[in-house]
């Protein structure tokens, strides 16, 4: 895999403009960090790590800048010691509230037909 996952988002050699949307929010973390900067509203990097605690630091901080590479997410630094550093979700990042509602109630139907399903 590409260190630069965002390869195709930089070129015209997606087959569809759902491939960019998924290799925007692709790894772990981001639609869970989007979802949550959706649902919470603006939050410190400690507190998407409470929420996460299953994240690395490493993880969240990579997931967390490449959503600030593409506009997603915006980042806000104030000049305190120690810094204290907000990410809150850029008007873009905003319109991804809805589809990820519809993709939770999707997921909440298929979890149930399969449970249902399964007795």
């Amino acid at each position: 895999m590409p260190e630069d996952r965002t390869h195709k988002v930089s070129c015209s050699s997606y087959v569809n403009e759902v491939e960019v949307a998924f290799e925007i929010l692709s790894g772990k973390w981001i639609p869970l960090i989007v979802w949550t900067l959706s649902t919470e509203g603006t939050k410190r990097f400690g507190e998407l790590r409470r929420i996460m605690p299953s994240a690395t630091q490493k993880m969240l901080t990579q997931q967390l800048r490449a959503l600030e590479k593409h506009g997603i997410v915006s980042r806000k630094i104030y000049p305190e010691v120690p810094p204290v550093v907000e990410y809150s979700l850029t008007d873009i990042g905003r319109k991804l509230s809805p589809v990820l509602q519809d993709i939770s109630t999707w997921a909440i139907e298929y979890l149930a037909g399969r449970n249902s399903s399964s007795r």
